[in-house]
């Protein structure tokens, strides 16, 4: 059941007034009351309906930005293209991690309790999807960058991850490969998927090994299948971290790149470059993926309507000397 603003009143202890000038930051409260009544909202999970908020208080002119971690690889070019949208239209930025769990996403909920930001932009941390998705509902603008596969009911920023995978096939298949390994992400990933059917699509292959997009993880998979003997003269990881893993275990094992195999990764995050040898990549458009995202939602906050399908921007594979 929904929590109301009557809810909120009675636990705090204060009339339904009160609570409405706490959070429409209208009228003289008391200091202690209005941390109190701030306090219950946190506690309660209230959430007041973003229209109505807009309307008593007006626009606070900072957006929301919410995201698991900010230690993966792409993540400060991607929060870099919402900060240059964002400030450029004279908007701050608040920023949330998922670092703690659950006690993130409760500090976070307090903050949308609180109307401290206008609209939110997310990349969607872990069994999150159904909280915002309520949140959506009860009126807050939401934009989600990498859906997943999920395709939410609010408004999208995507990339073009299948063709993505069959742009990797289409290279290795012209270099003469014929027997690849796919070392995927977890593949509950919508995006995972998409990228394995494309590259299947063009280049089939029963070769595949479930990752989970570090570096440990693609050098084990690959130090595992050599100790098996098991032939593969290239390599498709899904992201670039698990390839500098997979170039880790075949230069230990003595194995030329590319000689001998050649390793495709996908993001092109900087480190692509400086990998031994660089590395060929899918490259993803993460800092214009920030910056669609970020215009997505401030039109939307400026009066425009959302589009009803997912922006999708295109990948582009960037040949380097790991599969010339």
């Amino acid at each position: 059941m929904r929590v109301t603003i009557a809810d909120v009143a009675r636990e705090a202890g204060v009339s339904k007034t009160t609570v409405s000038r706490v959070i429409n930051t209208k009228g003289e409260v008391d200091r202690s009351t209005a941390a109190r009544v701030r306090e219950v909202i946190a506690q309660l999970g209230y959430v007041p309906s973003s229209g109505a908020v807009g309307l008593a208080r007006g626009s606070s002119r900072t957006v929301g930005m919410l995201v698991p971690s900010l230690t993966w690889p792409w993540m400060g070019d991607l929060l870099q293209g919402v900060v240059d949208t964002v400030e450029a239209a004279d908007y701050g930025l608040l920023l949330f991690t998922c670092n703690r769990g659950a006690e993130s996403v409760q500090r976070f909920t307090s903050q949308v309790s609180a109307r401290a930001f206008d609209g939110l932009v997310v990349v969607e941390p872990e069994n999150t999807l159904g909280h915002l998705t309520e949140l959506h509902r009860d009126g807050l603008p939401i934009v989600l960058i990498d859906d997943r596969g999920h395709h939410p009911e609010f408004p999208s920023v995507v990339t073009t991850n299948r063709e993505g995978g069959a742009s990797a096939a289409r290279h290795l298949r012209a270099a003469g490969r014929s027997r690849p390994l796919v070392l995927t992400g977890p593949q509950h990933f919508g995006c995972v998927r998409d990228r394995l059917d494309g590259f299947r699509s063009v280049l089939p292959t029963e070769l595949v090994v479930e990752g989970d997009f570090t570096e440990r993880g693609g050098r084990l998979a690959v130090e595992e299948l050599l100790a098996g003997d098991v032939a593969f003269d290239s390599v498709f990881a899904h992201n670039d971290i698990s390839a500098a893993g997979v170039l880790r275990a075949l230069r230990a094992a003595g194995r030329r790149v590319p000689d001998d195999i050649a390793v495709v990764g996908f993001d092109d995050i900087p480190m692509a470059e400086h990998t031994e040898p660089p590395l060929t990549t899918v490259r993803q458009p993460t800092r214009r993926m920030g910056e669609t995202a970020a215009r997505m939602l401030l039109s939307h906050l400026g009066g425009t309507p959302v589009p009803d399908r997912p922006a999708v921007l295109p990948t582009e594979l960037v040949v380097r000397h790991s599969a010339p």
